[in-house]
């Protein structure tokens, strides 16, 4: 649900602008059903799904460490469960 969630400016002004495919529902879905999520050193959280709108292809997002304010998000053609 949306208003769960927020984005950081970095999102919203260059990840959206650099990767136009991506949907900002998909990255809340990803967090929702993961296939696999990892801490990074800095706090940060990054999870993994896969879109059925992309072929069923990987996306990996990256959160703030709150979960819920999402910063980063990409295709991870290199995915390994």
């Amino acid at each position: 649900d949306m208003e769960t969630y927020g984005f950081t400016d970095y999102f919203e002004s260059e990840v959206l602008r650099k990767r136009p495919y991506l949907k900002r529902d998909w990255c809340i879905r990803v967090i929702e059903n993961p296939l696999k999520v990892e801490v990074q050193g800095d706090n940060r959280v990054r999870f993994w799904g896969t879109i059925d709108e992309l072929g069923g292809r990987v996306i990996r997002v990256v959160t703030l460490a709150d979960r819920r304010t999402i910063h980063n998000a990409f295709a991870d053609r290199s995915f390994k469960p």
